[in-house]
């Protein structure tokens, strides 16, 4: 845990809104109230949110409440997922079987939830073709992408590549 949580003595406020054991609002009351109070119930004062005013203690077992805070964090981390930007690069006189290799592998980053950029590349003489003569050539894989995607990045030309962004359709 990043953050030391203060307990019992090492609560530095003198005035404390305390929480209580079944999660009743016990209003504010002085932390030395508030500890006898923990120590009647057999639990700590355990300081919840201090940077609020007055700052907020709750009356529970500290080992119950960090063993819930790692589970939530841990909760939290499973939920999160991060997304790459996945690139794929085709040229111009690329084969019928590699556009449906690069297709398949498109859908299944698309499908994890990445967004794929597929660039065509233009070397030598390709810069100078037809532009409608490229964008036919990039159809041609998007036709054959087996997943549900949406245009993230229109197409657009750049001096050494054409280049699309796509990701996966909500």
């Amino acid at each position: 845990m990043a953050e030391k949580i203060n307990i019992n003595n090492n609560i530095r406020s003198f005035k404390l809104r305390v929480i209580g054991a079944h999660g009743d609002n016990l209003g504010v009351i002085t932390k030395e109230e508030a500890i006898a109070l923990a120590k009647q119930a057999g639990l700590d004062l355990i300081e919840v949110s201090p940077n609020a005013d007055p700052p907020v203690a709750r009356i529970a077992d500290y080992g119950k409440y960090v063993y819930e805070l790692s589970k939530k964090q841990k909760e939290v981390k499973a939920k999160s997922h991060t997304t790459e930007t996945k690139n794929i690069q085709i040229s111009v006189s690329i084969s019928e079987h590699d556009i449906m290799i690069k297709a398949k592998q498109a859908a299944e980053w698309i499908r994890e939830g990445h967004r794929v950029k597929i660039d065509l590349q233009l070397k030598g003489r390709t810069k100078y073709m037809d532009e409608k003569f490229l964008r036919e050539r990039m159809d041609r894989i998007l036709a054959v992408i087996p997943a549900e995607y949406k245009i993230a990045e229109p197409l657009k030309k750049i001096p050494k590549s054409m280049m699309i962004v796509l990701e996966k359709a909500k």
